[in-house]
């Protein structure tokens, strides 16, 4: 029986199935291991680019923002519009609010459509992402018709978020802007419905109403 096996012709006869065992699947265990190595390696390799990236980003946004104040928006432009569509998250959303704040794009269309490229080639939290949009909605108040802004707040006032009782406000302040008082009422008081709203935003919603109504 194997029980009264000596222990030394066990140890062989172990020994030999690890070795029948290591020669049927040795090229299976040498691929499982390159394998990991090679996704080791472009795990590292990747890591490494990304920090360069954006340390190469960083110093472009530097020498962007020495154009602005050397009044060579020319420059700077060209330099921001590179960055913006490097679709770093964090980058092209600083160069594109940089570009608008400095008003280096005279054509509000372009605007509206880097706004577009930044969402959609970029992941950002559900929030920040929000916040993004909710800019797009204030930048586009200025020309946008009723339509188009409310198409770009919509996913904010259909949803529950942060920026919800901004988005109703910047509604009803653009129709309250072009006497289309009965639309205005109505988003500001959505915005009293909100709960735990900021106090800020509930005083603008009222007074905005009280306006309204003496109107």
């Amino acid at each position: 029986m194997n029980e009264n096996l000596p222990s030394g012709q066990y140890d062989v006869s172990k020994k030999n199935k690890f070795r029948k065992f290591y020669d049927n699947y040795k090229i299976l265990i040498f691929s499982i291991l390159s394998f990991f190595l090679i996704i080791l390696a472009s795990l590292n390799i990747y890591s490494y680019l990304q920090k360069q990236k954006k340390i190469s980003l960083s110093n472009k946004y530097a020498t962007a923002q020495i154009y602005i104040k050397n009044q060579n928006k020319i420059e700077a432009f060209k330099i921001l519009n590179k960055i913006i569509y490097s679709d770093d998250s964090t980058y092209s959303t600083l160069s594109l609010f940089e570009m608008i704040d400095e008003k280096l794009e005279s054509d509000n269309g372009k605007i509206s459509k880097l706004f577009v490229h930044i969402l959609e080639n970029n992941k950002f939290d559900k929030e920040v992402k929000n916040l993004i949009i909710l800019k797009k909605a204030i930048f586009e108040t200025n020309f946008s018709e009723e339509q188009r802004l409310l198409e770009t707040i919509k996913p904010l006032i259909n949803e529950k978020t942060l920026w919800k009782p901004h988005a109703l406000i910047i509604a009803g302040n653009y129709f309250y802007s072009k006497g289309e008082n009965l639309k205005a009422k109505d988003f500001f008081i959505q915005v009293l419905d909100i709960e735990n709203i900021n106090k800020e935003l509930l005083d603008q919603a009222k007074f905005k109403l009280r306006l309204i109504l003496n109107d």
